[in-house]
């Protein structure tokens, strides 16, 4: 299947999602900003000890350069949790400049407003992006080994099923760059909780290296759990990139040793102009 993502070599800051018309959604690089030391460049994380002025400065690089003003993006705190907030109009402009007014333990949003962009941190953990045509419905999930064990992916599509009437054949998703198998090494601590959200799936989304350390493939795992969630495999679209291996293009924690930046996930419904 094709790379879902295709790089912006103009300006350097963004892979786009092209498949979906309609629709500004992407994955930004670590490039084009600001940003100094281990938070070079394109820093775009409130939470981790940058300058708060150049994050701030960062966004608005990259909305401008989306045509979508920074005032009109909407960020959650992210704590690793599966809890996922309905966005509406009275929620724009929260967290785009101060951390502290993100939206509340939330690491999943959607939304059916026009002239909102949903946005979320990343330093190797699973960006996902959620599309039901019909009912004109976008969202995105944050899923790192915490989130995907307590299944924040199918708790989005029960969400959208259960309060929107969205049925889950008819939503798309993408599962963005994140941390490969290549690079993701976990111990049984983390393997047990994984084996209890997959205990009746054949399919296993690890492999034991050497006693107790294993190869997990995160985009794998949630891959599986949006599959038992009903969603169509043919509408599942996976990135190859490896946020660890591409270091000329992302931040990585677990490479880069907890000090480093973050990059975000977008998406929002297209402007008319």
């Amino acid at each position: 299947m094709m790379e879902p993502f295709q790089i912006d070599r103009k300006d350097g800051i963004k892979f786009t999602i092209p498949e979906w018309k309609g629709i500004l959604a992407g994955f930004t690089t670590k490039n084009g900003g600001v940003s100094k030391t281990e938070f070079a460049s394109l820093n775009l994380g409130l939470h981790v000890h940058d300058e708060r002025e150049a994050v701030v400065e960062n966004r608005e690089l990259l909305a401008e350069s989306l045509s979508f003003p920074l005032y009109k993006w909407v960020f959650a705190d992210q704590i690793h949790s599966n809890h996922i907030e309905k966005i509406t109009d009275a929620h724009i402009g929260k967290g785009t400049e101060y951390y502290s007014d993100s939206i509340a333990k939330a690491d999943g949003l959607y939304t059916s407003g026009k002239g909102i962009m949903l946005a979320l941190c990343y330093a190797d953990c699973v960006p996902l992006y959620f599309y039901a045509p019909t009912k004109g419905l976008i969202g995105a999930a944050h899923a790192g080994w915490k989130g995907s064990v307590s299944d924040i992916g199918g708790k989005m599509v029960q969400k959208w099923e259960e309060d929107e009437g969205v049925s889950p054949n008819e939503v798309k998703v993408v599962i963005g760059p994140s941390i490969g198998s290549c690079c993701y090494v976990v111990d049984d601590y983390v393997k047990n909780f994984v084996d209890q959200i997959v205990s009746e799936i054949s399919s296993k989304p690890y492999d034991e290296i050497s006693t107790g350390q294993y190869t997990l493939d995160l985009k794998q795992l949630n891959k599986l759990l949006l599959l038992r969630a009903g969603i169509k495999e043919e509408n599942i679209f996976i990135s190859q990139l490896c946020t660890s291996c591409e270091k000329d293009y992302f931040f990585s924690h677990r490479r880069d040793k907890g000090k480093t930046g973050r990059m975000l996930s977008y998406i929002g419904f297209q402007e008319e102009i």
